[in-house]
């Protein structure tokens, strides 16, 4: 007895017109697609509710928390980098240790007064008037006004081996970083670190110690790394190494613990609240959360600044 044969299987047709008869599916589902409903992608071809579909999870243009999608991650960290060997070189070209932009441009709460031949500064003079009746040049610290100096210490650097060490960091986590958040965030990310950094040292550190660097800005990228490893639930080992080894050298080289807790504090907010805020209008989160956290970093200089009044 023979077995008869199978029907043969009916002739797919396209699934959003059903009257046409196609042998072409879509690469994402796989559902039968007629000509007219044919969308080109990088392999075959799509239905066009793929094609909507893969433009909402990926939102061309964006990063995965929000940022726009920078052409050159590095471009910002380069421009960084060129501004701090520029002031480097500032510094240089006008006496390197000596040079009175040291004293213009670092972080010191209260004014200096320098002496006469500019190689020696009067201890305790905190007046303006007192360094004149001393022939000495005057500098005035941030509690004076110089409120500039939150800024530019973090972009002043005198020893070749600290910029030299503070640029290569940079060179390193910049990049990885602004590809994750774009352009602009990431410069947030790094300003408010040198700030709250900055803020640190105004309220931790001596009235007339003059600190400088870009080691708080580079801290709060650190923290920034870490709080996107533990987001994605990347290995954190290593990071948390590399920030355990940079805390040994603080302790032990004797370098502005203030600025690099500080630095490290706001990188770590910031970065917090570009990561973890929602989908949905994120955004006017993010933004929202940024001017909160530079407000409170103003409220800080603004309340230390009081204090030393």
């Amino acid at each position: 007895m023979s077995t008869p044969p199978e029907p043969e299987s009916a002739v797919p047709v396209c699934y959003r017109h059903t009257g046409r008869e196609t042998y072409v599916r879509c690469q994402r589902c796989d559902r039968p697609i007629c000509p007219d409903c044919m969308r080109q992608a990088s392999v075959g071809f799509q239905c066009p509710e793929c094609v909507s579909q893969g433009a909402r999870d990926t939102r061309a243009g964006r990063t995965t928390y929000g940022g726009s999608r920078s052409s050159n991650p590095a471009l910002t960290s380069m421009v960084i980098i060129a501004i701090n060997v520029a002031v480097w070189l500032l510094v240089v070209v006008t006496g390197w240790q000596n040079s009175p932009w040291v004293a213009r441009l670092s972080l010191h709460a209260r004014g200096l007064c320098q002496t006469p031949d500019g190689k020696n500064w009067y201890p305790r003079v905190v007046e303006e008037s007192t360094c004149s009746a001393l022939g000495g040049d005057w500098f005035p610290g941030v509690s004076d006004g110089a409120y500039h100096q939150l800024l530019t210490s973090t972009f002043l650097h005198v020893d070749v081996w600290h910029i030299g060490f503070n640029m290569l960091a940079l060179w390193f986590l910049g990049p990885q970083l602004e590809m994750a958040i774009g352009r602009a965030r990431f410069l947030a990310l790094y300003l408010i670190s040198g700030l709250a950094g900055s803020a640190c040292v105004y309220w931790l550190a001596g009235e007339q110690t003059s600190t400088l660097g870009a080691s708080g800005a580079v801290y709060g990228l650190m923290a920034a790394l870490l709080v996107i490893a533990i987001k994605v639930g990347g290995q954190v080992q290593t990071i948390l190494m590399w920030i355990g080894l940079n805390v040994v050298l603080t302790i032990v080289g004797g370098f502005s613990w203030q600025g690099h807790l500080g630095g490290f504090v706001g990188g770590a907010a910031v970065m917090t609240l570009l990561v973890y805020s929602p989908r949905t209008h994120r955004a006017t989160y993010q933004v929202a959360g940024i001017a909160a956290v530079a407000l409170l970093v103003g409220a800080a200089v603004v309340t230390r600044s009081l204090a030393l009044a």
